[in-house]
């Protein structure tokens, strides 16, 4: 029997939203073996003085197979 389990991370990236999904997934995947699928729970940023966004956050469940 396959077990699935579900972790969240937060993801960081100074270029986009997708590129925060990302680092999310890469920074898991040395320690989080057979990552199946990831769902987007909520995207932030941060505003600098000239109201720019120039760091995009992103907080994602894993889902992940246990055997």
């Amino acid at each position: 029997m396959t077990l699935t389990k579900v972790i969240e991370v937060i993801g960081e990236s100074n270029k986009s939203w997708d590129d925060a999904v990302k680092n999310a997934v890469i920074s898991a995947q040395p320690t989080v073996h057979g990552i199946t699928g990831v769902h987007i729970l909520n995207l932030t940023g941060s505003i600098n003085e000239k109201g720019e966004i120039y760091e995009y956050k992103a907080n994602v469940n894993l889902a992940y197979v246990e055997k």
